[in-house]
Parts: structure tokens; sequence; C-alpha cells
């Protein structure tokens, strides 16, 4: 299999959340461009004019939010649907606790497994109150209010947990200060320095001051780098050619990838660096190399968290054995990451175990056949799509429709990357 041509992926996920966000809750017009049009952005667009702000249909590549200010929002007479994503129902969270009124958060099957009681913690350790009907997930019900500020320390490395604080602490005008076991996402740091909002950041602690007002400021939304990885481990693992990939965000905070497929041996080159809204952007280079196993220790996970399932797939393909620890987060994601990335590697003929926060697989060269349970996650589907992508495997997704969550325009792009 060779590669070849130029892509740009679909706008960053993260960026595109906040990006909606910071438009409604900032004073002014907000330009912005490049949104990811996904399943999971639109369901913050809904929530966001649900609570009365003025955000467009999301269909247009560039488009104009006009904000009302950090309290501008409304109660809503209907269910807050946060459909399958966690960003929007944790984001969100943190803005409905600092508003004086209730907020009921729903969301689909899967949404509602996922844990929500460590974004429900600090915020009522700061004066807000919520009300589980289901254990720890959704549905839960926010009771806003008069929020005091909070020095916190967080159990699990979360950039939701992170940003949940740090936007109670700017809605609540209020001091915060989040201290983290390992470094996080930086994207709410940066996007709210750019909209004029003093945010500071030592080692792992992040403190943010009172601010009477944000901003409004344009957005051009960079290429996600999650998404961008399932094609730098598709060109590492080809058999010949180069693919381009263009105007991808290179945040450090997100790149742990791109360093774990280079310390792998992928040829992994970086052109036309340049700053978009606070965001590091660049054109990825990437060519195919023999790839070898590695360890990847528990401190390099948060940069990598949602590539994992493309690195242990890429990992099926390597000399030797590659070994993941200190991920027990994956566990939690929208489906179990770690069984479902085991369970499919097995299920295909690969050599792969499972630990209780992370795995261990053994790449081979053999062929690479049978059919993969996504389990409904994005994730899944398009780490053992671009697998299957290889010669001689013969892959079939369950549920091709899932990667709608994030890149709707996957298998089309996987086809051009190939043909």
């Amino acid at each position: 299999m060779k590669v070849r041509g130029v892509l740009r992926v679909p706008g960053d996920k993260s960026i595109s959340h906040r990006a909606l966000m910071f438009a409604a809750l900032g004073k002014g017009e907000s330009r912005v461009r490049g949104l990811l049009c996904s399943a999971d952005v639109l369901s913050t667009g809904a929530v966001l004019r649900s609570l009365g702000a003025a955000i467009p249909e999301l269909n247009a590549r560039e488009f104009t939010v006009r904000g009302g200010g950090l309290r501008s929002l409304r109660e809503s007479a209907a269910d807050l649907d946060c459909g399958n994503s966690g960003t929007t129902a944790r984001l969100m969270s943190g803005v409905l606790a600092a508003i004086p009124f209730d907020s009921r958060v729903t969301g689909d099957a899967s949404l509602s497994k996922r844990p929500m009681q460590r974004v429900a913690k600090p915020l009522e350790a700061m004066g807000a109150q919520f009300e589980f009907a289901n254990g720890d997930g959704l549905p839960m019900t926010v009771h806003g209010g008069l929020l005091k500020g909070v020095t916190w320390f967080s159990e699990t490395a979360s950039a939701q947990v992170k940003s949940a604080i740090l936007l109670a602490g700017l809605v609540a005008d209020v001091p915060v200060e989040v201290h983290e076991p390992a470094a996080t996402r930086d994207h709410t740091e940066r996007m709210l320095r750019a909209r004029g909002v003093d945010v500071r950041t030592e080692g792992t602690v992040v403190t943010l001051l009172p601010a009477a007002r944000l901003d409004a400021a344009a957005q051009d939304v960079p290429g996600d780098p999650s998404s961008a990885a399932f094609f730098v481990a598709l060109a590492a693992i080809a058999a010949s050619g180069a693919l381009e990939i263009e105007h991808v965000c290179v945040n450090p905070s997100r790149t742990g990838a791109l360093s774990v497929l280079a310390a792998m041996g992928a040829l992994i080159g970086t052109e036309d660096t340049h700053d978009a809204g606070g965001e590091p952007v660049a054109r990825l280079v990437v060519s195919p190399r023999l790839l070898r196993g590695i360890t990847i220790e528990p401190e390099m996970v948060p940069s990598l968290i949602d590539e994992l399932p493309v690195i242990a797939c890429v990992a099926a393909r390597a000399e030797g054995e590659t070994r993941v620890t200190g991920a027990a987060e994956l566990r939690v994601k929208e489906s179990d990451r770690i069984a479902a990335v085991v369970s499919n590697l097995k299920a295909i003929g690969a050599d792969a175990e499972e630990l209780p926060d992370g795995f261990v697989v053994r790449g081979s060269d053999r062929p690479y056949r049978g059919r993969v349970q996504t389990r409904g996650d994005h994730r899944i589907a398009m780490a053992f799509g671009v697998l299957g992508a290889l010669d001689g495997n013969a892959i079939e997704i369950d549920d091709r429709e899932c990667v709608n969550v994030s890149y709707p325009g996957f298998w089309s792009d996987l086809e051009r990357a190939i043909g």
C-alpha cells in the first residue's frame, strides 16, 4: 500500500467546542472559521442555543457569533442534551455552576455511563449543587449560584475537569487554582489568554484571576491533531510514498502521538509552522519506515490519550513489543477502550494482552483478518480502519458511521490517501 497526496483534516474538536462557548460568553462579535461540524460539536451548539446564545447553524466554513457576555445565558425550559459529548457535558457544567438557575444535563446511553462526579466535586466545593439520577453518570441536575474561589488538587489528569473549574471561576468572577497530577492539554488557557483573561501556568498548576469580561475574538480552528494522528499512523505503516497533512494544531500538549510514532521509527517532518489564534500550527510530512515497539510511560499518556487506539494498531505492525501503562482513563471513554482495543486485535489475529491500566501488543507481519466490534466508538473504528487499509489485511468494521462524532469525512479521506 502506497500513500500519496495532501490532506487537510477537520478542525480540532477540543478547540471547536471552546470556540463556541467563548464566542457565546464573550462580549461582542466573534468570527469563527474552520469549525469541526461533527456530532459532538453540534451538541455544544445546541446546548448553547437552548441557553439563549445566538449560535447560527454550524454548516458554514465561516460564521459570526454575537456574544452577550459572561452572564448572558438564560435558564432552559428543556433538558440540555449533550449527545455523546463528554466535553460538552463537563465544560458546560462549569459554566452552569456559576449561573443562578437549575439545568438538567442529559446525554446518550454511552455518555450517561461516563463519570461526572469528578467534575461535580470541585464545583460543589465552590458552592454549586449537583443531583445525580444514575449514580456517577447522567442525567444530572446542576443548581448554579454564587460561587467562591477554590484551590483544587485533581486526582486525575483531566483537561475537562481543569477547564470546568476555570470556566466556573471565569463566569463567577472568582479566582481558582488547579493542581494536576500531570500536565494536560491547555487549549482553555491559551484561548482565554487570547481573549484578555489572566491565566497563569507554572508546571502543573494553573491559576485564573478574576476577569470582569471575556473579549470577543476571531478563531481560526486548526486541524485536529487527534484526527491527523490516524493519517500519520497510516503513512508510518505504509509500504511506500509520502503524505502531507496541512494546517495541523501542534500544541505541545497534543503532540504526544507524533512523538511516540517518531520514537517507533516513523519519519515525521514539520513545515510552515506559525500561530493561529494562540495555537501553533504546521504542515506535517510523513513517510513510512520500519517501525519498532516501544514502552509508553504513564507520564506520556495525557498528551496522547485519544490516540492510543491507533498507536495499538500501529504496534500490531511494528517489530517487537509495545507496552502502555498509566492509561486507566481509557476505560471511561466512549467505550472501555482498553478492552475494545485488545479484544478487537485478538479477533483479527494479533497478539495483544490487556493490563489493568493499559495493554501490550506484539507486532507481526502476518495478515490480519476479521470483524471489529467498535462499540459505537469513533476512535476504535478509525484505528482499525487504518490497519485494515494495509495490503493483505481484510478487516470489517461493524459500525463505520460512528466516525461522524469527530470526523465525518474519514472514510473518503482514507480512500484518497491510499488511492
